[in-house]
């Protein structure tokens, strides 16, 4: 009897994910719905202190307009002084106020030199956007050692410092918001970018228990988003493909990140269909494991 109840609670099991699948699925639509005839209230952003990294190109550049339209102070970081500059120049057109900082965050001593600098001259930032990124598309027996260092080193491990330099004053005043632009890939993998998956992965998981931990001490006036697109036409991979969609153009996954910091969101995907593929994703995966726990139990 007792190896009889155990085979059908596995039997069991699939079909209350499946179940708990499409109340989500269900959830979601119903939430889309109501936010078309209900508008979402947005928080202002004027007089905020943004800090961008990675903001000479691409994702970052574009975000830092955005929030120029907004009447944020910015201050921007990038490796790449003429790419930083001139989105500086471009934020100063635009009526804001800009500081611009050479940094190489792969580099720590560097980010925490530059993090100093900014709270002794500027002021303590209060929105935290962690948008730096690099990407080696190759096999992983191809991939370089410094490749796959430079990797973490940037597209994780320099989140984790910026974040230790900036929050605490955002813990002591109960406000701000970190920023975590992620990708699709830090939840589902493709060929040829191992070392570059895990990295996003690590950045996913980073955002999630940074916004437990928040949660956890009771600071809820700092929140987290995290922006997970799929590839992005930036010039960084050439012919870009995915059997997720089409390549997306800047333009429409910073209106995303946008709408997301300014509503709060937790968890961002472009294209937003992009959370039900996951969804399916792991639903499969679980019921996949079930059905080999049952076969070899």
């Amino acid at each position: 009897t007792q190896t009889c109840s155990v085979s059908e609670k596995r039997a069991m099991n699939p079909f209350l994910e499946l179940l708990l699948f499409l109340a989500t699925l269900i959830y979601s639509y119903l939430e889309a719905f109501v936010k078309l005839f209900v508008p979402v209230k947005r928080k202002s952003v004027s007089g905020e202190l943004v800090l961008i990294t990675g903001a000479g190109h691409g994702v970052g550049r574009a975000t830092a307009f955005e929030f120029a339209k907004r009447h944020s102070r910015l201050v921007l970081w990038d490796i790449n002084k003429h790419g930083v500059e001139d989105t500086a120049a471009e934020c100063e057109r635009l009526g804001a106020t800009v500081q611009a900082f050479v940094v190489d965050c792969s580099k720590r001593e560097e980010i925490y030199s530059a993090a100093e600098k900014v709270k002794k001259e500027i002021g303590d930032i209060s929105i935290l956007v962690n948008n730096a990124g690099v990407i080696t598309a190759a096999d992983l027996l191809s991939t370089q050692d410094h490749q796959v260092e430079r990797m973490f080193e940037v597209n994780i491990l320099a989140h984790i410092w910026t974040t230790r330099a900036f929050l605490p004053a955002m813990m002591n005043n109960n406000h701000g918001h970190v920023v975590t632009v992620a990708s699709a890939a830090g939840h589902l993998v493709t060929s040829y970018m191992v070392a570059y998956c895990s990295s996003k992965f690590a950045a996913v998981g980073f955002h999630k228990a940074l916004t437990e931990e928040l949660s956890t001490l009771g600071k809820d006036g700092v929140k987290t988003t995290c922006l997970c697109p799929v590839f992005i036409n930036t010039g960084f991979v050439k012919n870009p493909s995915t059997r997720l969609g089409k390549i997306l153009e800047v333009e429409e996954v910073v209106e995303a990140l946008m709408e997301g910091i300014l509503t709060n969101q937790k968890m961002v995907f472009v294209p937003s269909h992009l959370s039900i593929v996951i969804m399916i994703h792991f639903l499969q995966l679980s019921i996949l494991s079930r059905e080999l726990d049952h076969s070899t139990g």
